[in-house]
């Protein structure tokens, strides 16, 4: 029997989950097996050349006049086209951003459920990987198991010890939870019920009450460092298991140019970066950038989708993608959205965060980071440079958690867990292979 297994990914379409299915898949052909990406067709191209065979979905009818698009950009424009929502607060969000975000995922998945189901059959993997938040069915109905990853923040998990997914809440505030976790109900139950009843009718088990992702798979992995992790309060079953951080390997190396490398006596290193679909938003990134342009230190800024229309200062330099996990271990501290990636490289590399959320779990990570002192979690669009810079040597100064995130990111580095999750995967399709031989 052979043990080379083929193993077929789904990543949602935004570059954070894609890229930590990279991470893991490469470290897959590394070890000689076939790694299949079932992605959105804006990524056509973009994965053969990290050797991944693609089969592509459409997520929605294309358009009769489209173009080749860039990598994520369904949900480049989703967002820009609602960055409005940002500014309110995470309750009204639930409404006006979280539920209708919900609605376009299940519609993609509804859209593309033929589709996938012909993939699935052509390329008879022997386990199916999911990164994202609603399901899609086709992936459990193969006959081979399933394996869900989270990269997102863990309450993403309801507990009830734990403060409710998308919130922002403190987590020594149960009292501020239950109003919260209502008007989710309110504003989710329908979409939840319509969305199961689907799922059922493709022959997929009912989903667990008000969640989209289901939790009885062949394993279940999270990424989320142990330092920061939620297990005391909302215990988890056998079946999953936390990898401290899953930093992909496939970055090309960042050489720091001269511009940032001569700065003066005492000044830092910042990396800047909103995450793809925070960089659409023009009118904060620029905000942003002009209010670090009077400080001593200089910035490599991640620029984003809309590069092209963000001028940066004099102390910076900047793409609209830099090798993200090539640079955070250059830098002394680290300005981000409180992406579950971002989240998770920094501590990986032992760097504080400045955390600016703009939506789904990220308030959740910036929330967590400020309350466990990784980092300062400011009001992203309410923020004044006096604030920002004023956080940025807070944190600088503190040669206590320097020292703290030091320590921290050795430890998570040790405990490597981009191996893990690939030796799960692995694991989970080598059982089912022999499985089926005996």
């Amino acid at each position: 029997m052979s043990d080379k297994l083929t193993i077929l990914f789904l990543p949602e379409s935004a570059h954070g989950p894609t890229n930590q299915c990279i991470g893991l898949g490469n470290l897959l052909v590394d070890r000689g097996h076939r790694v299949v990406f079932a992605s959105e067709s804006s990524w056509a191209g973009k994965l053969e050349t990290l050797g991944f065979e693609e089969r592509l979905v459409d997520l929605a009818e294309p358009a009769p006049d489209a173009t080749e698009e860039d990598a994520g950009q369904f949900w480049t424009d989703f967002i820009a086209q609602t960055a409005p929502e940002f500014r309110k607060s995470t309750t009204e969000q639930l409404e006006t951003f979280i539920r209708p975000t919900y609605q376009a995922l299940i519609d993609g998945a509804m859209y593309c459920e033929p589709a996938l189901r012909k993939i699935v059959g052509d390329v008879r993997p022997d386990v199916l990987v999911e990164d994202n938040v609603v399901l899609f069915p086709a992936l459990m109905t193969s006959g081979a198991p399933f394996v869900r990853v989270v990269s997102c923040n863990p309450l993403e998990v309801p507990g009830d010890g734990v403060a409710p997914r998308f919130s922002g809440l403190p987590q020594d505030d149960a009292a501020s939870w239950q109003p919260f976790r209502k008007m989710f109900e309110e504003t989710h139950s329908a979409l939840w019920e319509a969305f199961n009843a689907w799922v059922v009718e493709q022959g997929a088990e009912p989903l667990p009450h008000l969640e989209f992702m289901p939790r009885n798979n062949a394993a279940n992995v999270y990424v989320y460092p142990e330092e920061a992790d939620y297990v005391a309060e909302r215990p988890l079953d056998e079946s999953w298991h936390r990898i401290d951080s899953s930093v992909r390997l496939t970055d090309e190396d960042y050489q720091l140019p001269a511009e940032v490398t001569d700065r003066p006596e005492g000044a830092a290193l910042i990396y800047v970066s909103l995450g793809s679909l925070g960089g659409a938003d023009v009118e904060l990134m620029q905000r942003l950038v002009d209010a670090l342009a009077g400080t001593p230190h200089r910035c490599i800024v991640s620029k984003g989708p809309q590069a092209d229309r963000i001028t940066l200062a004099e102390n910076m330099v900047g793409a609209a993608t830099v090798p993200q996990t090539k640079v955070i271990p250059q830098v002394d501290l680290v300005i981000t959205h409180g992406g579950n990636n971002t989240t998770t490289e920094s501590l990986h590399f032992g760097k504080p965060m400045v955390l600016l959320p703009l939506f789904w779990d990220q308030y959740d990570n910036a929330q967590r980071m400020h309350e466990l002192g990784f980092g300062i979690r400011l009001k992203t669009y309410e923020f004044t440079p006096e604030q920002l810079n004023g956080a940025i040597d807070t944190l600088l100064a503190d040669t206590g958690l320097r020292t703290r995130l030091d320590e921290i990111g050795a430890a998570i580095r040790s405990r490597d867990g981009l191996t893990k999750g690939a030796d799960i995967i692995e694991r989970v399709g080598l059982e089912h292979r022999r499985r089926l031989s005996d």
